[in-house]
């Protein structure tokens, strides 16, 4: 083998271009700004923030660790899945998979719909729709 003839292992890298604009590349790249940006006491407005200023403060926006932490159950879900006159609670939901863990805890449970309930069932520890207590109660059966 020659010296001629030796191919380097690793490809060269390029030499870095800055001040091109995009990301990383350094705005300016010690060349300086060019007109107004480079005279002395220059001050352009900030306009950004007067456009953000200028955005309503939106209603609930600020409020995001506040959802409600209520797991919704349907009255033909209970239905389907407990026999006439079962006790309910949510600890019995989640063994029966209808909810979900929340953070690793038993969630709050809200039974919602309306319509006629056809299985008496008698319901502990859950918060109720105005028309879901009303049906369950015509039915025969109970909220603790």
């Amino acid at each position: 083998m020659q010296i001629h003839q030796i191919q380097p292992v690793h490809k060269r890298k390029k030499a870095r271009r800055v001040g091109r604009g995009g990301a990383k590349g350094g705005t300016y790249a010690g060349k300086g700004g060019k007109g107004q940006t480079r005279r002395a006491g220059f001050n352009v407005a900030p306009i950004v923030r007067e456009l953000v200023k200028r955005y309503p403060k939106r209603k609930g926006y600020r409020k995001r660790g506040r959802r409600s932490m209520f797991h919704e159950v349907t009255l033909s879900a209970l239905e389907r899945n407990f026999e006439q006159g079962s006790l309910i609670t949510p600890a019995l939901l989640l063994e029966k998979r209808i909810v979900r863990r929340v953070r690793g805890r038993t969630p709050q449970i809200k039974i919602i719909g309306a319509g006629p309930a056809q299985k008496v069932l008698k319901i502990d520890g859950c918060a109720a729709s105005a028309a879901a207590k009303k049906a369950v109660l015509a039915a025969g059966g109970t909220f603790t």
